[in-house]
């Protein structure tokens, strides 16, 4: 059963940087892509970043692309999001996410057989 425990959220004024860290455990790390997630009061859950853990490569959404920079430690079974120049319109829960089958993560998409962690929360004041 894969579980995801993610921490590292807090608060932070606009222009800081926070990292996320997500642990996965109960699945072979690199034959899953990962994923970060956010979802604010009020609005749907978005991609914001995920990695082929495989290979590393890289993908952003448009908002926070430049600004945040996903990596993993395999060695570690663990992804970080990096989050840089944060604003206020980054408050969100974010989430960290799991899937075997990788076109969703790495299309930033939601589908019902993602895995979820607990969330953690990311608070940025002006």
């Amino acid at each position: 059963q894969v579980q995801l425990v993610e921490s590292g959220g807090g608060s932070v004024q606009a222009g800081g940087s926070l990292r996320l860290s997500c642990v996965g455990s109960g699945y072979t790390f690199s034959s899953y892509c990962m994923g970060w997630y956010r979802q604010a009061p009020g609005k749907e859950r978005e991609g914001v970043a995920s990695i082929y853990t495989e290979g590393g490569t890289t993908y952003y959404s448009d908002s926070v692309k430049g600004r945040f920079t996903i990596s993993q430690d395999n060695a570690k079974n663990t992804i970080y999001l990096q989050m840089d120049t944060l604003k206020p319109e980054d408050t969100a829960m974010y989430y960290c996410a799991a899937d075997r089958d990788c076109a969703s993560i790495l299309g930033l998409r939601i589908s019902p057989f993602l895995s979820w962690g607990q969330g953690t929360q990311v608070t940025v004041s002006s």
